[in-house]
Formats: structure tokens, sequence, C-alpha cells
């Protein structure tokens, strides 16, 4: 008989214990550009896109993510957020907005679409804090690690749930991420990947999954059968103990996946859910396909399938799995063209790509990984963003001399018209590291440019940004730094220069508008 999964972990952590404090753990290569697109049934419904064609920004903090969602013109409005860095309670707090409803104690996606999370550089760790996803649609979610989160004990995060989904949720496309727990549910943790309440076309892939109670579930309850359209594909399961995953209703695909060390049980397909199980690797496991726990059958087609030290229980009242020699019971039709690398080297390949930190490397569908070449979906800065350019400002007369001003809260000590006086000693600060200041005329002036100049020793702290026209809200232009901002020329009254992320407090000291 198998171990608690928290008395299995006490050695593999106490190894982790040991490679971060050398580094080994967060460490990761530079992330490469996001893959060429979607797989699965993330590509059905219209397809998966995330933040193609927006604005890119990039955060360190979980406030600046909350600050680049709710810093767009709308909720709907494409961007990408490069993340770096550990994201924790200590750095993510509630930020609000017109087109954004986050929270503080998660990671929150709710309410908004054409996002893509995507990690960069040294890496993006999610520690002990969650990811939820809440009546939104077309989200990618890529090359990050979400780790320790927990709905008991503290701090808690997203319902115990490293990413959760819920309430009328579409097209989301999860790629290369790490999701680990370090026990089950004795030990405060839940589901690593979860997707309830009319949940539908989502890829899960290249992705790991471990040291966890649950792996993940679709569908809340025996009744909760809205969900589906989910494919799973080249992924690493590893010391699970069930809901590998539970499927409630629904269709989902499973190929190429490699099961290690499922405990208890692993695909677990009931309450009228339909399997489609293709050459996937399962290993030193038990119970790894049948339905389970209920009496409220669901059902299976396999093919191609290896079954490595794989044993199996009885049949009984409330399980019957599928082995010892597992069969279909039923036929599944995948909508979208997909090829299988053979099972027997599944175990390689995904060792070789699955998880943050490996490059976003995929198969070739001939048991070869291979490094992505950049495609349309890639988070590139948008056209519309400007190249600040400070030691080179625009000529002509600037015409917020002799303006007026206003803004969000300013700190102690600044004022807005520290910003339209010519004197770059003085500055206007926000509150905190997020706000806007205007600059405005009694009349309609035309305005093409501006320049934005950062006082001396706080050179490069304004992150993103966004310029309105205050009268109609029309966003003028977007990017990242402060400089020269050239736009369409437009008959105004009053300019606003938005400061959605900084990596300290911003000090502007001139607010520059130029006709030409």
């Amino acid at each position: 008989m198998r171990r608690p999964v928290a008395l299995r972990l006490h050695a593999a952590l106490a190894t982790m214990a040991v490679a971060a404090a050398t580094g080994v753990v967060l460490s990761m290569p530079q992330a490469a550009a996001a893959a060429s697109g979607a797989t699965g049934y993330a590509t059905q419904n219209g397809g998966t896109t995330g933040g193609a064609g927006g604005q890119t920004v990039r955060a360190t903090t979980g406030t600046q993510i909350h600050q680049a969602l709710c810093g767009r013109a709308g909720s709907s409005t494409p961007i990408t957020i490069e993340v770096e860095g550990t994201i924790n309670h200590g750095n993510t707090t509630k930020v609000s907005g017109d087109s954004c409803s986050t929270a503080a104690d998660k990671i929150e996606l709710k309410q908004i679409s054409n996002v893509t999370i995507v990690g960069v550089g040294n890496g993006a760790v999610f520690d002990q804090l969650g990811i939820h996803i809440r009546e939104s649609s077309n989200i990618i979610i890529q090359n990050v690690t979400v780790r320790n989160v927990k709905k008991s004990g503290s701090p808690t995060s997203n319902g115990g749930d490293a990413i959760g989904m819920e309430s009328g949720v579409r097209n989301v496309w999860v790629d290369h991420a790490t999701l680990e727990a370090s026990g089950g549910e004795s030990e405060g943790y839940d589901g690593l990947f979860d997707m309830k309440d009319d949940t539908q076309y989502v890829t899960l892939s290249y992705s790991t999954l471990r040291n966890s109670g649950r792996g993940g579930l679709i569908g809340s309850s025996e009744s909760d059968r809205s969900n589906g359209y989910v494919t799973f594909h080249h992924n690493l399961y590893e010391n699970i103990d069930s809901r590998a995953p539970l499927l409630r209703g629904g269709i989902a695909h499973m190929y190429n996946n490699h099961y290690k060390s499922l405990n208890e049980s692993g695909i677990n397909s009931r309450a009228g859910a339909k399997a489609k199980v293709d050459n996937n690797y399962f290993e030193d496991s038990k119970d790894v396909l049948g339905t389970f726990y209920t009496d409220q059958a669901g059902s299976w087609q396999v093919s191609g399938n290896i079954y490595d030290n794989v044993t199996w229980s009885e049949p009984g009242e409330d399980n019957n799995p599928a082995g010892p020699d597992p069969q279909s019971n039923t036929t599944v039709s995948i909508p979208y063209p997909y090829t299988l690398d053979d099972a027997s080297c599944v175990p390689d390949v995904v060792s070789s790509t699955a998880g943050a930190g490996k490059g976003l490397r995929v198969s070739d569908g001939n048991c070869s990984p291979q490094t992505p070449t950049p495609g349309p979906s890639d988070p590139t800065p948008s056209p519309t963003d400007p190249t600040p350019d400070p030691t080179d400002p625009p000529g002509g007369t600037n015409l917020s001399i002799g303006a007026g001003s206003d803004g969000t809260s300013k700190a102690a000590g600044t004022s807005y018209g520290n910003v339209r006086d010519g004197d770059m000693r003085t500055y206007w600060s926000p509150a905190g590291s997020t706000g806007s200041v205007s600059v405005k005329w009694g009349s309609a002036t035309t305005v093409s440019k501006i320049n934005i100049r950062e006082a001396a020793g706080s050179e490069g702290t304004i992150g993103s940004y966004r310029v309105v026209d205050h009268g109609t809200g029309a966003v003028l232009a977007s990017g990242s730094g402060a400089g020269v901002i050239t736009f369409p020329a437009v008959s105004l009254e009053k300019v606003t220069f938005q400061i959605t992320g900084a990596s300290g407090t911003p000090k502007v000291a001139e607010f520059e508008t130029y006709a030409g």
C-alpha cells in the first residue's frame, strides 16, 4: 500500500530545499518567444490568440500584472504581460479600473478577454498565489510556475487551486507551465488545474503537474456537466494521488502524456463524460483509467497506450477500472488536426519539453523535440508603441507653458503645475506607483506629440502608460517608458498621461505638448 502524498514528499522536498538554497529551483533559461499558436480544443470556437496584436508590458509583481489589466482602454483590449520574478502575496494588491476586476489574494482574470501572461527572463514563479479565470475568454498562460497554493492554513489563495477556471470561461490555452503542490487536502492543498461551471475549449499542453493529492477536475459535482472540450497533451503527471483528471460530463482528449506514480487513480471518467485516450505512457501507477468513487459511469476510447507496471483494483459498486486490458466503450470524434508521437518515446519527449523554463520546446510528431519558430501570436510590441528618445525633444512651441493641469492624487510636496513650468527641478508624483496627470486648455488645441521628461535620478521608473483624449476617452497611444510619444494630430481640450505600471514612484518633471 502506498504512503500518503505528504510522506512520499518528505525526501523530495528536502532535496528541493537544498536546490532552492543554491538557486537551482528558481533558475530558468531565458524564455523563447511564445509558441506559434494554440493546439487542441483551444483552436476551436474561434480560436485562442490571447493578447496577440496588442501592447506588450513587463511586470515583476502581482500588482503590476493587475495594473496592466486595469490600464487597458477596455476589458477586451489585447495585451501581453511578460512576467519575470516571484509573484506572491507580499507584492500583489487589488487594483481597480473600468477594464478589470482584481483581488489581493490571487491573480484575478475576471470578466476580461484577449490576454497573454508569459514568463520571460529568469522565469516567472507564482508562489502560494493562484491564477483565477472567471467569466473570461481568449486567455493564454505560458512558461510560468505556480506552486503551493493553499485553501487552508496560511496564506490561502484561489480556493487552493494553482489555476482555476469557472463561470462561462471560453478558450484558454495553458502551455509549458509547472503546477505543483507539497501534499494533499490534509496539508491544505486542492487541485492543480480545475474547470467548472460552464468552462469550455481549453488546452493544457507541455506542462508538468506534480506532488499533489489532486491533479484537477472538469466539473465540480455530478450535476455540473456544462464543461468540456478539453485537450491534455504532452504533459507530465507525477506523484499525483487522483484526478489526472476527474471528468464529469463533456469530452476530453488526452494524448502523448506521461503519467508517473498515480497513487490511487488517474483519468476518472464519470457522470456521462467521454475521454479519448491516445498514445499515453502510464508508469508505476494504479487504476490509471476508469470510473471511480461513483456509480454514475463515464466512458472512454483508447488506442496506442503503454501500461508499464500498472496495477488494477477489482471492480466494485463505486469503482469500474478500465484494466487490466483496457478496451474502448465509446467513440469520440476530434474536430482538430493533431499528430501522435509513438507512446514508447513519450517519456523522453515529455521530459525534454514539459514545464516552465524549457524554452517552449515542442515535439515534431516524430519523437523529436524542437524549438518553435516565433509565429503571429508571439508577444511583440504593438505597432502603435512609440520609440521614446528623451535626448531628442520635439521642435516648436511647448503648448503646456501657460496651460492648466490636474490629475489623480499627488504625492506630498509635489504639484500638477510642476509638469508645465519649464523647470526640470520640480516635478509631480502620484500618491503611489500609478496615476495620471493632465494638461488642459480653455479651447480646443491641436496636439500630435508629447514629451514626458522624468526628474533627475528617477529616469526609467515609468513603465507602462496610456495617452488619452480626456474629452472622448480615446486612447491616442500606449507603450512603456518616458520620452517622446507621437500620435495622429487631434483637436482636444485636455490630454491625459496615465501611468499604469512603474518600478517605483514616478517623478514627471515636464509634460510637454506640441502641435507637430
